[in-house]
Protein backbone atom coordinates (compact mmCIF):
# COMPACT_ATOMS: atom_id res chain seq x y z
CA UNK A 1 0.00 0.00 0.00
CA UNK A 2 1.29 3.44 -0.38
CA UNK A 3 -0.01 5.19 3.44
CA UNK A 4 -0.10 9.52 3.43
CA UNK A 5 1.18 10.04 6.69
CA UNK A 6 0.59 13.54 8.28
CA UNK A 7 3.02 14.51 11.09
CA UNK A 8 5.56 12.33 8.76
CA UNK A 9 8.72 13.32 10.34
CA UNK A 10 7.92 13.83 13.47
CA UNK A 11 8.89 11.75 16.88
CA UNK A 12 6.54 9.07 16.48
CA UNK A 13 5.64 9.40 12.67
CA UNK A 14 9.07 9.09 11.85
CA UNK A 15 9.33 6.13 13.26
CA UNK A 16 6.16 4.66 11.74
CA UNK A 17 7.57 5.89 8.78
CA UNK A 18 10.44 3.72 8.99
CA UNK A 19 7.73 0.72 10.05
CA UNK A 20 6.07 1.31 6.77
CA UNK A 21 8.99 1.40 4.60
CA UNK A 22 10.43 -2.03 5.97
CA UNK A 23 7.24 -3.88 5.29
CA UNK A 24 7.50 -2.61 1.59
CA UNK A 25 4.80 -0.35 1.83
CA UNK A 26 5.32 2.87 -0.01
CA UNK A 27 5.30 6.43 1.87
CA UNK A 28 4.11 10.05 1.17
CA UNK A 29 4.46 12.39 3.69
CA UNK A 30 3.38 15.52 4.35
CA UNK A 31 6.10 18.15 5.69
CA UNK A 32 5.62 21.47 6.81
CA UNK A 33 9.33 22.84 6.45
CA UNK A 34 12.52 22.42 3.73
CA UNK A 35 14.26 20.63 6.91
CA UNK A 36 11.59 18.22 7.02
CA UNK A 37 11.25 17.15 3.54
CA UNK A 38 14.49 16.54 3.03
CA UNK A 39 14.51 14.29 6.12
CA UNK A 40 11.87 12.41 4.22
CA UNK A 41 13.23 12.78 1.01
CA UNK A 42 16.71 11.15 2.44
CA UNK A 43 14.42 8.18 3.30
CA UNK A 44 12.77 7.17 -0.38
CA UNK A 45 9.22 9.02 0.85
CA UNK A 46 7.14 10.69 -1.57
CA UNK A 47 6.91 14.52 0.29
CA UNK A 48 4.05 16.41 0.10
CA UNK A 49 4.63 19.86 1.32
CA UNK A 50 1.97 21.57 3.43
CA UNK A 51 0.22 21.57 7.02
CA UNK A 52 -3.22 20.82 9.17
CA UNK A 53 -4.40 24.05 7.24
CA UNK A 54 -4.17 22.82 3.86
CA UNK A 55 -7.62 21.33 3.47
CA UNK A 56 -7.76 20.85 -0.15
CA UNK A 57 -4.38 19.38 -0.36
CA UNK A 58 -5.23 16.64 2.64
CA UNK A 59 -8.20 15.74 0.81
CA UNK A 60 -6.73 15.24 -2.68
CA UNK A 61 -4.01 13.00 -0.92
CA UNK A 62 -6.45 10.86 1.15
CA UNK A 63 -8.05 10.11 -2.66
CA UNK A 64 -4.49 9.07 -3.95
CA UNK A 65 -3.92 7.25 -1.48
CA UNK A 66 -4.34 3.93 -0.31
CA UNK A 67 -5.08 4.29 3.29
CA UNK A 68 -4.19 7.30 5.67
CA UNK A 69 -2.31 7.50 9.15
CA UNK A 70 -3.19 11.00 11.41
CA UNK A 71 -0.25 11.57 13.41
CA UNK A 72 -0.05 15.26 13.06
CA UNK A 73 -1.37 17.71 15.85
CA UNK A 74 -0.60 21.88 16.60
CA UNK A 75 1.68 20.84 20.11
CA UNK A 76 2.83 24.35 19.89
CA UNK A 77 -0.53 25.20 20.57
CA UNK A 78 -1.26 23.33 22.85
CA UNK A 79 2.16 24.53 24.76
CA UNK A 80 0.75 28.57 24.75
CA UNK A 81 -2.21 27.34 26.30
CA UNK A 82 -4.41 27.18 22.91
CA UNK A 83 -5.40 23.63 23.15
CA UNK A 84 -8.50 24.54 21.82
CA UNK A 85 -7.44 26.07 18.98
CA UNK A 86 -5.64 22.77 17.99
CA UNK A 87 -8.45 20.99 18.57
CA UNK A 88 -10.16 22.89 16.04
CA UNK A 89 -7.85 22.43 13.67
CA UNK A 90 -7.54 18.71 14.07
CA UNK A 91 -11.30 18.52 13.30
CA UNK A 92 -10.91 20.69 10.12
CA UNK A 93 -7.94 18.36 9.16
CA UNK A 94 -9.55 14.98 9.73
CA UNK A 95 -12.79 15.44 8.07
CA UNK A 96 -10.87 16.96 5.11
CA UNK A 97 -9.27 13.79 4.88
CA UNK A 98 -12.19 11.86 5.68
CA UNK A 99 -13.71 13.45 2.54
CA UNK A 100 -11.44 12.04 0.38
CA UNK A 101 -11.88 8.51 1.64
CA UNK A 102 -15.49 8.17 1.64
CA UNK A 103 -16.61 4.85 -0.10
CA UNK A 104 -13.46 3.64 -0.59
CA UNK A 105 -13.23 0.87 1.99
CA UNK A 106 -9.36 2.31 2.57
CA UNK A 107 -7.57 2.56 5.90
CA UNK A 108 -7.78 5.66 8.12
CA UNK A 109 -5.98 5.14 11.28
CA UNK A 110 -6.66 8.52 13.84
CA UNK A 111 -4.85 9.41 16.51
CA UNK A 112 -6.70 10.19 20.23
CA UNK A 113 -5.15 10.17 23.70
CA UNK A 114 -5.46 7.87 27.00
CA UNK A 115 -5.51 10.90 29.15
CA UNK A 116 -8.98 11.31 27.97
CA UNK A 117 -10.31 7.93 29.52
CA UNK A 118 -9.16 9.01 33.18
CA UNK A 119 -11.87 10.56 34.13
CA UNK A 120 -13.86 7.09 34.17
CA UNK A 121 -12.93 5.98 37.06
CA UNK A 122 -12.11 2.30 35.34
CA UNK A 123 -8.88 0.42 36.53
CA UNK A 124 -7.79 -0.15 33.91
CA UNK A 125 -9.89 1.79 30.91
CA UNK A 126 -9.78 -0.59 28.16
CA UNK A 127 -10.53 -0.36 24.19
CA UNK A 128 -14.48 -0.83 24.25
CA UNK A 129 -14.77 2.19 26.41
CA UNK A 130 -17.00 5.10 24.14
CA UNK A 131 -16.89 8.50 25.78
CA UNK A 132 -19.80 10.70 24.46
CA UNK A 133 -18.08 13.84 24.03
CA UNK A 134 -14.96 16.29 25.06
CA UNK A 135 -11.95 17.64 23.30
CA UNK A 136 -9.90 15.02 21.02
CA UNK A 137 -13.22 12.81 21.89
CA UNK A 138 -15.04 14.32 19.45
CA UNK A 139 -12.64 13.64 16.58
CA UNK A 140 -12.18 10.05 17.93
CA UNK A 141 -15.40 9.46 17.95
CA UNK A 142 -16.05 11.64 14.23
CA UNK A 143 -13.17 8.46 12.74
CA UNK A 144 -14.73 5.77 14.52
CA UNK A 145 -18.13 6.43 12.64
CA UNK A 146 -16.62 6.38 9.68
CA UNK A 147 -16.56 3.01 9.66
CA UNK A 148 -20.30 3.38 8.53
CA UNK A 149 -19.31 5.14 5.54
CA UNK A 150 -16.98 2.77 3.10
CA UNK A 151 -14.21 3.63 5.26
CA UNK A 152 -11.81 0.75 7.23
CA UNK A 153 -11.20 3.29 10.24
CA UNK A 154 -9.54 3.07 13.55
CA UNK A 155 -7.98 5.27 16.58
CA UNK A 156 -4.55 4.82 18.48
CA UNK A 157 -5.31 5.98 21.83
CA UNK A 158 -1.58 6.56 22.60
CA UNK A 159 0.05 6.70 26.35
CA UNK A 160 1.03 9.74 27.63
CA UNK A 161 4.53 8.65 27.28
CA UNK A 162 5.56 7.45 24.47
CA UNK A 163 9.16 7.45 25.27
CA UNK A 164 12.37 6.14 23.22
CA UNK A 165 15.88 8.58 22.36
CA UNK A 166 13.16 9.80 19.29
CA UNK A 167 11.68 11.39 21.87
CA UNK A 168 12.70 15.17 22.23
CA UNK A 169 9.74 16.98 22.75
CA UNK A 170 7.37 14.85 24.32
CA UNK A 171 5.57 14.86 27.85
CA UNK A 172 9.03 13.34 29.25
CA UNK A 173 11.53 16.16 27.96
CA UNK A 174 8.72 18.56 29.15
CA UNK A 175 8.69 17.47 32.22
CA UNK A 176 12.92 16.93 32.53
CA UNK A 177 12.56 20.93 31.11
CA UNK A 178 10.28 21.72 33.90
CA UNK A 179 12.74 20.20 36.72
CA UNK A 180 16.02 21.47 35.09
CA UNK A 181 14.42 25.12 35.30
CA UNK A 182 13.15 25.17 38.74
CA UNK A 183 15.41 22.94 40.64
CA UNK A 184 13.08 20.10 41.60
CA UNK A 185 11.04 17.50 40.05
CA UNK A 186 7.47 17.73 40.60
CA UNK A 187 4.37 15.58 41.37
CA UNK A 188 1.09 16.44 42.97
CA UNK A 189 -0.32 14.84 46.17
CA UNK A 190 1.51 11.57 47.05
CA UNK A 191 2.05 11.14 43.16
CA UNK A 192 0.24 7.70 43.37
CA UNK A 193 -1.45 8.56 40.31
CA UNK A 194 -0.78 6.60 37.51
CA UNK A 195 -0.02 6.88 33.59
CA UNK A 196 0.59 4.51 31.15
CA UNK A 197 3.38 4.24 28.94
CA UNK A 198 4.76 2.90 25.45
CA UNK A 199 7.79 2.97 23.52
CA UNK A 200 8.15 4.85 20.21
CA UNK A 201 9.41 1.79 18.47
CA UNK A 202 6.23 -0.26 19.89
CA UNK A 203 4.04 2.53 19.05
CA UNK A 204 5.30 1.94 15.51
CA UNK A 205 4.38 -1.41 15.18
CA UNK A 206 1.11 -0.66 16.36
CA UNK A 207 0.27 1.90 13.47
CA UNK A 208 1.50 -0.51 11.08
CA UNK A 209 -0.50 -3.12 11.93
CA UNK A 210 -3.46 -0.63 12.23
CA UNK A 211 -2.98 0.32 8.47
CA UNK A 212 -2.62 -3.34 7.90
CA UNK A 213 -5.78 -4.99 8.98
CA UNK A 214 -7.40 -3.02 11.76
CA UNK A 215 -11.27 -3.98 11.31
CA UNK A 216 -13.29 -0.78 10.89
CA UNK A 217 -14.66 0.93 14.14
CA UNK A 218 -11.25 -0.42 15.96
CA UNK A 219 -10.54 1.83 19.31
CA UNK A 220 -6.72 0.29 20.12
CA UNK A 221 -4.63 1.39 23.28
CA UNK A 222 -0.95 2.60 22.55
CA UNK A 223 0.12 1.13 25.53
CA UNK A 224 2.86 -1.05 26.68
CA UNK A 225 2.97 -0.44 30.55
CA UNK A 226 -0.81 0.43 31.90
CA UNK A 227 0.18 2.32 34.84
CA UNK A 228 3.47 3.92 36.41
CA UNK A 229 2.82 6.37 39.44
CA UNK A 230 3.84 9.53 38.73
CA UNK A 231 5.83 9.72 41.41
CA UNK A 232 8.25 7.10 40.31
CA UNK A 233 8.90 9.21 36.86
CA UNK A 234 9.41 12.57 38.93
CA UNK A 235 11.40 10.99 41.40
CA UNK A 236 13.42 8.81 38.26
CA UNK A 237 13.72 12.53 36.65
CA UNK A 238 14.63 14.03 39.57
CA UNK A 239 17.41 11.31 39.83
CA UNK A 240 18.68 12.01 36.47
CA UNK A 241 19.02 15.66 36.83
CA UNK A 242 20.38 15.39 40.47
CA UNK A 243 17.63 17.13 42.06
CA UNK A 244 15.11 16.45 44.80
CA UNK A 245 11.73 15.13 43.96
CA UNK A 246 8.85 17.13 45.59
CA UNK A 247 4.88 16.78 46.41
CA UNK A 248 3.51 19.83 45.23
CA UNK A 249 -0.49 21.04 45.72
CA UNK A 250 -2.59 22.15 43.10
CA UNK A 251 -1.86 25.77 43.77
CA UNK A 252 1.63 25.17 42.84
CA UNK A 253 1.42 22.51 39.94
CA UNK A 254 1.47 25.44 37.19
CA UNK A 255 4.58 26.97 39.17
CA UNK A 256 6.57 23.84 38.73
CA UNK A 257 4.14 21.91 35.74
CA UNK A 258 3.62 24.41 33.39
CA UNK A 259 0.99 23.54 30.79
CA UNK A 260 1.05 20.02 32.13
CA UNK A 261 -0.77 21.11 35.58
CA UNK A 262 -4.24 19.89 34.39
CA UNK A 263 -2.59 16.68 33.46
CA UNK A 264 -0.42 16.04 35.59
CA UNK A 265 -2.70 14.43 38.57
CA UNK A 266 -4.73 12.51 36.06
CA UNK A 267 -4.95 8.48 37.35
CA UNK A 268 -4.94 6.75 33.96
CA UNK A 269 -4.36 3.09 33.96
CA UNK A 270 -5.33 1.44 30.82
CA UNK A 271 -5.18 -1.81 29.46
CA UNK A 272 -4.18 -2.71 25.75
CA UNK A 273 -4.76 -6.43 26.29
CA UNK A 274 -7.54 -6.46 23.56
CA UNK A 275 -5.42 -4.60 21.09
CA UNK A 276 -2.83 -7.20 21.12
CA UNK A 277 -5.64 -9.85 20.91
CA UNK A 278 -6.86 -8.44 17.86
CA UNK A 279 -3.87 -7.22 16.12
CA UNK A 280 -1.03 -9.91 17.66
CA UNK A 281 0.78 -6.56 18.69
CA UNK A 282 3.46 -7.58 21.15
CA UNK A 283 4.98 -4.92 23.55
CA UNK A 284 9.12 -5.59 23.23
CA UNK A 285 10.57 -1.80 23.79
CA UNK A 286 12.53 -0.92 27.31
CA UNK A 287 10.24 0.28 29.89
CA UNK A 288 9.78 3.68 30.90
CA UNK A 289 11.46 4.14 34.06
CA UNK A 290 14.79 2.05 32.65
CA UNK A 291 14.57 4.34 29.50
CA UNK A 292 15.05 7.40 31.91
CA UNK A 293 17.33 5.37 33.53
CA UNK A 294 19.67 5.01 30.52
CA UNK A 295 20.62 9.02 30.25
CA UNK A 296 19.67 9.81 26.68
CA UNK A 297 16.84 12.28 28.12
CA UNK A 298 19.42 13.63 29.98
CA UNK A 299 21.80 14.71 27.46
CA UNK A 300 18.95 15.57 24.57
CA UNK A 301 17.89 18.30 27.01
CA UNK A 302 21.46 19.58 27.48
Amino acid sequence: MKIFITGASGHIGAAVTDELLAAGHGVIGLARSESSAKALADKGVEVVQGDLDDTDLLREQAVASDGVIHLAFKHELMRTGEYLGAIDADMRAITALADGLRNSDKPFVGTSGSLALAGTGLDPATEDVELPAGPRVDAENFVIGLADSGVRSSVVRLAPTVHSDLDHHGFVPTLIEFARQHGHSAYIGDGANRWPAVHTLDAARLYRLAVESAPGGSRLHGVAESGIAFRDIAEAIGKGLGVSAISVGPDEAEKYLGFLKDFAGFDNPTSSELTQQRLGWRPTGAGLLDDIAAGHYFAAAL
